[in-house]
């Protein structure tokens, strides 16, 4: 079965001048800023070094703590539970620098890609199995800890009911006293 074309869209020869104009404003943008790149490296040489004493990842016990930003400063906290992948990677330039870059993901998150991710830790590998390994104890103490659970609201139940049944024997001994 074939489909009628109800309509079909024309394209402006303009497009055309369009993109090789484009083309040519980036091409020159960067003669126009080759004077300004002594300037732009001092600047992003001092916030970076900002930017970097800004951030801050710790792990504890039950969560990780990820700090960050100069102007806008973003505070993150990920249980252990939830996260589901802590990916390792270096890209080309990253490898020039002896660099990785750490990713979280977690369970419940929306969209692609990873909801944290952290630059340059250093022994990125070493931080990245101790979360791992926190994690999995947190995930095997949580079983022993809701069999302790367990075990404790049994002894509180055989309490409640060794009570129950003494006041019901007490009072099945008044009324027979009663009786008499």
């Amino acid at each position: 079965m074939t489909q009628t074309v109800l309509k079909s869209a024309n394209f402006d020869n303009k497009v055309k001048q369009y993109w090789l104009c484009l083309a040519a404003i980036c091409s020159v943008f960067p003669l126009v800023t080759i004077l300004f790149i002594p300037v732009i490296l001092i600047i992003v040489w001092l916030v970076a070094g900002r930017m970097l004493a800004a951030m801050s990842a710790d792990l504890l016990e039950r969560k990780l703590v990820v700090k960050r930003g100069i102007f806008f400063k973003e505070e993150k906290s990920i249980p252990l539970e939830k996260i589901t992948d802590v990916g390792l990677s270096q890209g080309p330039l990253m490898r020039l620098f002896g660099l990785y870059r750490l990713s979280f993901e977690t369970a419940g998150q929306s969209g692609q890609g990873a909801l944290v991710s952290l630059l340059g830790v250093v022994d990125a590998s070493e931080f990245r199995e101790a979360i791992l390994t926190q994690k999995d104890n947190l995930t095997a103490e949580q079983p022993a800890k809701a069999k302790q659970d367990e075990s404790q609201s049994q002894v509180e139940l055989i309490r409640s009911l060794t009570y129950s049944v003494k006041n019901i024997e007490q009072m099945l001994v008044t009324l027979l006293d009663e009786k008499k």
